[in-house]
């Protein structure tokens, strides 16, 4: 079979070659996810910001309101 090396707790670690590949994918995919997860965070937190900081505060009752005036 084939080996591959891995870093693993700052160490090298000789393993099997599906063993290895199977690694480094879960290592990308939390890699992706925390990334994904991080963009998503900072979009929220910048819209949310934007929605709230508008200077009125205003009930769903009110926006309907003014909504159906229109």
């Amino acid at each position: 079979m084939a080996k591959d090396v891995i870093k693993k707790d700052g160490q090298d670690v000789i393993v099997r070659e599906d063993t290895a590949k199977s690694y480094r994918f879960v290592v990308w995919g939390v890699t992706t996810a925390v990334i994904g997860l991080a963009i998503m965070a900072i979009l929220f937190f910048v819209f949310f910001w934007s929605a709230a900081s508008d200077g009125e505060l205003k009930t769903p009752a009110q926006i309907e309101n003014s909504n159906s005036r229109q």
